[in-house]
């Protein structure tokens, strides 16, 4: 995956890895994630290993490789109900037509939803957007807002978003929803 470099340097010659966000971010740790996913979906080789082997290209600090590790873990671990989510949202469109990177971004978005407790919904958004906007189609970030706006709202209507701490919502009652 192929973004710009942040760098006041250019890169070297032989350097194929550019970054598209600034080292230690969580943004930083999405685009590794996305990249391993990736590389799971085309291989099918175990999760664990994949992140081993992206990781080899990515000097990030520790609370960053935790991040990737367990973003990808959780997104790969719960990627049936993730893709039920997706698949209740999508109407006349076949799952599988959808493109690789925009059904891991969503999957990931959604993952934050659910098991993400101290990132706010929309956060996980924004970022789902400018991702897909960065390394996907020119039409994705609609078609992922969308998706998203539309499971946000389901998980909100039936409880299943729990989200604590300044800036979050706070408990999962209607009474505390917001429309984000």
């Amino acid at each position: 995956m192929a973004g710009i470099t942040t760098s006041a340097n250019p890169p070297h010659e032989d350097e194929d890895i550019y970054h598209a966000s600034a080292p230690g971010s969580r943004r930083r740790g999405r685009e590794i994630a996305l990249q391993g996913l990736y590389a799971h979906e085309l291989s099918g080789d175990p999760i664990a290993q994949v992140l081993r082997s992206v990781l080899t290209f990515h000097a990030e600090d520790t609370l960053i490789v935790q991040f990737v590790q367990e973003m990808a873990e959780k997104t790969t671990t719960h990627c049936d109900e993730l893709d039920a989510h997706i698949k209740k949202h999508v109407t006349n469109w076949d799952f599988n037509r959808i493109a690789i990177i925009d059904r891991i971004i969503l999957r990931m978005a959604i993952c934050e939803f659910l098991y993400f407790w101290d990132i706010p919904p929309k956060v996980s958004i924004d970022e789902a957007i400018e991702m897909s906007k960065l390394y996907s189609t020119e039409q994705s970030g609609r078609f992922v807002n969308g998706i998203l706006d539309a499971v946000l709202l389901d998980l909100k209507k039936t409880q299943q978003l729990v989200k604590t701490g300044r800036g979050l919502q706070e408990g999962h009652g209607p009474e505390n929803s917001e429309t984000s």
